[in-house]
């Protein structure tokens, strides 16, 4: 389908509003893009950056005459934003957001909707550790993987057009349930920054209390970069997405627990069989990571 909006309204012009604000504009999908956010200069440098045309710091101004609006910021302000400005939005609209957790948030949304304005969930897979629009790009989501969570209530000409959208910025669309795909998130995603975060903070502690003279810059390697790269990112976020998808996450960090205690335990009684056969399995699975495309976590 031809896709083309009149005005688009993107709430949070950071990494991955102002990266989609570039491909917006570059591509000429839409005449014109506000920025809506908190702090001016960030707004100031969206516009140098290309990322949107011109920016309004009361949300009100910017989503009335918009035929979309982009939820860009953390989860749990989307209750506040909506209740906010929800009512301006003029029939037709389309609401949409790229936040990590769909669930609840999706339910949320599609009830602060006035009638004749539609929402569409949608996640985009391809932040990276570096924040702010600064670091966006219109080749961001190039090949990542955009997950769209209709529902029943979804309008399906607005799905169309947010899965054209995403198609448009290079991103392989996919249609998940909105409590499956957090679910599926919670484990491959928020677990996996929870043991990063983790891990910093254990060695924090280790420094602090064991080994005062542990430089953690100059002694570490290419491992423990690896290892904990993701937790170089936001603070603010990642906590708001723990909290909104939590029992999935608890749920996952007691599987993680009971893992590391399997091999604690193997390793406290030196069963070597044990342990290889542990780090084999865990190898194993990893190489089959390898043999896939790499996509942004």
């Amino acid at each position: 389908m031809t896709l083309h909006f009149t005005q688009v309204a993107i709430i949070g012009v950071g990494l991955i509003g102002g990266s989609l604000g570039m491909i917006l504009r570059r591509k000429g999908l839409a005449s014109k893009v506000i920025g809506v956010g908190r702090r001016v200069e960030n707004l100031k440098a969206a516009v140098e950056l290309g990322a949107i045309d011109r920016y309004v710091i009361d949300p009100k101004d910017g989503v009335r005459d918009a035929d979309l609006v982009v939820l860009a910021t953390p989860v749990d302000t989307y209750d506040r934003h909506l209740t906010e400005w929800a009512s301006c939005l003029k029939k037709g609209a389309i609401v949409t957001d790229v936040g990590s957790v769909k669930g609840l948030l999706v339910e949320q949304a599609e009830r602060a909707m006035p009638a004749g304005v539609h929402f569409v969930g949608a996640h985009p897979i391809a932040g990276k550790e570096k924040t702010g629009v600064a670091a966006g790009s219109d080749q961001l989501f190039m090949g990542a993987r955009c997950i769209i969570t209709p529902t029943k209530a979804t309008d399906q000409q607005a799905f169309e057009q947010i899965r054209t959208m995403w198609e448009e910025t290079g991103s392989v669309v996919l249609t998940m349930d909105a409590h499956l795909h957090d679910k599926i998130l919670g484990a491959v995603s928020h677990l996996p920054h929870v043991a990063a975060f983790a891990l910093m903070n254990a060695l924090v502690e280790i420094r602090d209390q064991q080994i005062p003279s542990l430089d953690l810059v100059s002694h570490s390697g290419g491992g423990l970069r690896d290892t904990t790269r993701i937790a170089a990112s936001s603070p603010e976020m990642w906590r708001d997405i723990f909290l909104w998808n939590r029992d999935n996450v608890v749920s996952f960090i007691e599987a993680y627990e009971r893992s590391l205690s399997q091999l604690k335990q193997l390793i406290q009684v030196s069963d070597a069989a044990g342990i290889e056969k542990k780090l084999d399995q865990a190898k194993q699975e990893r190489e089959k990571l390898s043999t896939r495309p790499t996509v942004p976590a």
